[in-house]
């Protein structure tokens, strides 16, 4: 028989990344590895991971609750509560919530490989190492992820 996976609200690895906190709902683990899901609060006036590109997963962000700006390339994308973007490998992406109030998406990581991103940053910052632009890339870089420094 399969293993069922039901998490409630208050359930969850929570990882919390400065003024971002991650919920990781679907690690991989229920899904043979082909699906990760989390939850992310981006606190107000929040400026999400540098510009990137993924190589081997896509990504999916949909809006709960609050507006998020997506940048693509050099595009910006206001994304209010409802609205769902979806990032293929390749695509320079990243978020923002430049408003007043939380922001509260869920995050999709086609196959899951991205999750362990988050929980590798939650250790670097435990083992003292400061979280900031460079160390995040540097992270990136174990998953197939680089910045696109064409949209620096």
């Amino acid at each position: 028989m399969n293993e069922v996976s039901v998490v409630g609200p208050d359930d969850g690895e929570r990882i919390r990344l400065g003024p971002v906190t991650m919920r990781i709902l679907e690690d991989g683990s229920t899904t043979g590895h082909r699906l990760g899901i989390g939850e992310i609060t981006l606190a107000p006036h929040t400026q999400g991971p540098p510009q990137h590109r993924h190589g081997q997963h896509d990504e999916g962000f949909y809006v709960v609750s609050g507006t998020v700006h997506f940048t693509v390339g050099e595009t910006v994308h206001v994304a209010p509560a409802g609205t769902l973007a979806m990032i293929p490998p390749g695509a320079p992406h990243t978020f923002a919530n430049p408003g007043d109030e939380p922001a509260v998406m869920i995050n999709t990581f086609t196959p899951d490989l991205f999750v362990q991103y988050f929980r590798d940053l939650r250790d670097m910052i435990a083992g003292g190492r400061e979280f900031n632009a460079e160390s995040t890339i540097e992270m990136m870089s174990h998953y197939a992820t680089v910045p696109a420094t064409d949209y620096a």
